[in-house]
């Protein structure tokens, strides 16, 4: 299990060093855009709507909308001094309530926490605490430069700390449209809808429960896998290949040319040259004649 996060919990003037995990992970189905004609995943791009051109990383900054349409620039070396100095490896607990007081409304993303090196005996502390006293603890801690609100409590032997929506972070429930308002309703329509939820009443198992839509999606892309149905998206590799094959072929016919026409041109002279010397060869000789010296 991947460490995320390493810090402390506190409360009063005690300190546990303890590393953060993950407790929970997407399961959903992830279907990626592809080309209908080649199969290659669709990229989005970075563009400009005022200047209808593609930016680059480096032309991005971060601002915050004030009114519509006006921002005020935050600056990475403004936002890192901020940062620096609102980050805190704690998870201070501040109070301590009961858990049945928190409507699940409030409860966000949860975190398994284990101890740190030498924190056993602190970690073991406070799980009995919480078990014992029947409490969870309030507490803040800072995540990726956000200050949230969360509370610890005891899991399965295991401290769990979950993040906690602040209460301006949770919808008004007067805005919801339609809500009808509370009216007298039919006696035996309401026993009867009671006696209904007394028959389906159980203990919650979890593992009872399946995605099922996951599931059989799933199934449907083990069933393709299985037809062979599937599918390769040409990459950069197999592009450049395909070019370096065609150049290596196009320079092979180039070459063939080249060493055809110097062959076509060796052939040529070497028969101009056996042309010339037969015409040499058939030409009569002239004879030489030596006048004899006259004797005195």
């Amino acid at each position: 299990m991947h460490t995320m996060w390493k810090g402390s919990i506190s409360f009063g003037l005690v300190n546990i060093p303890i590393k953060m995990y993950s407790a929970t992970e997407d399961k959903d189905i992830k279907l990626r855009t592809l080309h209908k004609e080649c199969h290659s995943p669709i990229k989005y791009e970075k563009v400009c709507p005022n200047c209808e051109k593609e930016v680059e990383q480096d032309d991005l900054v971060k601002g915050y909308e004030y009114v519509k349409g006006k921002y005020v620039i935050l600056s990475d070396e403004e936002l890192k001094q901020l940062k620096e100095e609102h980050e805190d490896k704690s998870v201070k607990i501040i109070d301590f309530v009961k858990l049945e007081d928190i409507d699940p409304i409030y409860f966000n993303r949860s975190y398994f926490l284990g101890p740190g090196e030498n924190g056993s005996k602190a970690y073991s502390l406070l799980r009995e605490a919480l078990e014992d006293s029947k409490k969870i603890g309030v507490a803040e801690i800072t995540i990726r430069s956000k200050q949230q609100l969360a509370i610890v409590r005891v899991y399965k032997d295991c401290l769990v700390m979950e993040t906690v929506h602040y209460p301006d972070e949770v919808r008004n429930v007067g805005d919801v449209p339609s809500v009808p308002e509370r009216k007298e309703v039919d006696k035996k329509e309401l026993d009867t809808a009671i006696t209904l939820i007394d028959q389906l009443t159980t203990e919650f198992d979890p593992e009872k429960y399946h995605d099922d839509y996951r599931e059989a999606v799933l199934r449907l892309v083990q069933e393709k896998i299985n037809k062979e149905e599937g599918t390769t998206t040409p990459t950069d590799s197999d592009k450049s290949n395909v070019v370096d094959l065609m150049s290596a072929l196009q320079a092979s016919i180039e070459r063939t040319k080249d060493q055809g026409g110097k062959i076509a041109k060796k052939k040529t002279e070497a028969k101009a040259d056996a042309s010339e010397k037969e015409t040499t060869s058939t030409k009569p000789k002239k004879r030489t004649t030596r006048k004899k010296k006259a004797s005195s």
